[in-house]
């Protein structure tokens, strides 16, 4: 059983080190992400990008096929690419344990935040009485903790569509002790891709900036609990492990 990407060797740090390093950036993203809540900067974003008559970019095909279908579309794709990974490694090193508890974390993402969403009394930027809707700006966090609704059809917040890229984090754990440069890569195309469907929906007026923040953080931080390093992980294969 062969793996279709090839070793890498350069140092990476001790799982103690690895597992320390990912607490800090965990709770350097929450302090961020509070502060920019805590500012108010969601509302004046939107509107960068949209008046009373709406969001002009809401249904063009950059945002709304592009962006939206289409990301859609390889979220699916890359998900069915983990699955085929647990039974015929893509990447040296996992072993088979490691690469199915990499696709149950993602599934887990993937699921978890669009139940959050369910749940959530925040409605859409584009539900905006201001933006041709009919709600008012209320900020999520006293949404959730006031239970105070907006007069919108709430379910907005996190954002579900960056979830199709965030959901997928994980590999940087996973491939880091072994490919060290493969998972700089695959973190590389999960936070552009990321970072491009937020700015897409934030386009179209489907989510505030913060929404698709607060995914990639729950993504991060999901995967960074559980998918930490167990041990001294060699920094150099030569084939993988199953």
């Amino acid at each position: 059983m062969s793996a279709v990407v090839g070793t890498a060797a350069s140092p990476v740090p001790t799982a103690p080190r690895a597992r320390l390093d990912n607490l800090h950036l965990t709770l350097a993203g929450l302090v961020l992400l509070l502060l920019w809540d805590l500012a108010g900067l969601d509302l004046s974003a939107m509107h960068l990008v949209a008046d009373h008559s709406g969001f002009a970019w809401r249904d063009q095909v950059l945002t709304r096929v592009v962006l939206h279908e289409g990301g859609r579309e390889l979220g699916w794709a890359a998900l069915a690419a983990l699955v085929v990974n647990v039974w015929r490694p893509l990447w040296a090193g996992p072993s088979r344990a490691e690469r199915l508890r990499w696709l149950a974390v993602t599934v887990l993402c993937v699921l978890v935040v669009p139940t959050l969403k369910q749940f959530s009394l925040s409605s859409c930027p584009w539900d905006l009485a201001e933006f041709g809707g009919v709600a008012r700006y209320v900020p999520h966090w006293q949404s959730i903790w006031g239970h105070v609704a907006d007069g919108g059809p709430g379910r907005c917040f996190p954002s579900g569509h960056a979830a199709a890229a965030f959901a997928f984090i994980g590999g940087w754990f996973v491939l880091r002790p072994y490919q060290p440069r493969a998972a700089r890569l695959w973190l590389m195309g999960v936070l552009v891709c990321g970072v491009l469907f937020g700015v897409g929906q934030f386009l179209r007026g489907a989510h505030y900036p913060s929404h698709t923040l607060w995914t990639a953080w729950l993504c991060w931080a999901l995967s960074a609990a559980l998918l930490q390093p167990r041990g001294d992980a060699p920094n150099r294969v030569s084939k993988p492990r199953v």
